[in-house]
């Protein structure tokens, strides 16, 4: 049996994560925690775990901690993990690359795995788009549109910034310098390096990502459609059992997947 903490347990996703967690036999969630003023705290989820605040009461009883919650309270959460030494699977988005270098350096001793988007049909496209890319090479424009829920706090989400990240490397490009966010007034002709990145929020869209390949005569567009965070916490489930039994290391969703 694995055991689990989830970091968020009161949030959208991990709300979720709990209810597919729940339908499984060999997962047993043993630990919910929310922030300090969050109304849901002593909030009881089974007659055997409640939404409490300090992860290191319950952080000793896990096998694998769970994250989905914001960069300032995962960055907490590592500093008690890093001494308990507890596999930590980060799911939540919008670090400054300080913080990314910071989270790797922390993870040194011990099994972490950050992704931007755990879907499996996501990390599909991550490694299409890592595929694809030099194929078509410079004679094609790039440019990513994403759409979120009206909630979303970051933009571009996460998962939009691996994606240019996987094409910037294929192309050899330079994410600082040739990724463009957005467009307005008189910007001049596209430059043939730049990677466009647009965001939309609106409503409760749960996460589309469309790359497109512009070419002279033709257009290659790959999406993916979110319907239901279950995809992405059924994900998480796959990356829990990975991490339960995972050496020292710093993973990421294509070493669960196998995608590398």
């Amino acid at each position: 049996m694995i055991k689990v903490v989830i970091c968020g347990a009161a949030g959208r996703m991990g709300q979720k994560i709990i209810s597919i967690i729940q339908e499984e036999k060999d997962i047993k969630l043993v630990g919910a925690i929310e922030g300090s003023h969050n109304p849901m705290l002593g909030t009881r989820i089974s007659p055997d775990v409640k939404i409490i605040h300090n992860l290191e009461e319950v952080a000793p009883l896990a096998d694998v901690v769970v994250d989905f919650t914001s960069p300032k309270a995962t960055l907490d959460f590592l500093a008690v993990l890093s001494r308990l030494k507890k596999p930590f699977i980060i799911g939540t988005t919008g670090f400054t690359e300080d913080e990314i270098k910071n989270i790797k350096f922390i993870t040194q001793n011990f099994p972490c795995l950050l992704a931007s988007n755990m879907s499996i049909g996501m990390n599909l496209l991550f490694r299409l788009v890592r595929d694809v890319a030099p194929i078509l090479g410079d004679s094609y424009d790039v440019e990513i549109v994403e759409a979120h829920h009206n909630r979303k706090k970051d933009a571009p989400s996460g998962t939009a910034m691996t994606l240019a990240e996987e094409i910037a490397k294929a192309l050899n490009r330079n994410v600082k310098e040739d990724l463009v966010y957005g467009r307005k007034g008189n910007v001049g002709e596209r430059l043939p390096k730049e990677i466009g990145i647009h965001s939309i929020r609106g409503g409760d869209i749960v996460g589309d990502h469309t790359v497109i390949f512009a070419g002279h005569g033709e257009r290659i567009e790959l999406t993916h459609r979110a319907s239901s965070r279950d995809t992405l916490a059924r994900g998480v489930v796959r990356a829990i059992r990975f991490m339960a039994t995972a050496k020292t290391g710093f993973y990421d969703m294509q070493d669960v997947l196998g995608l590398k």
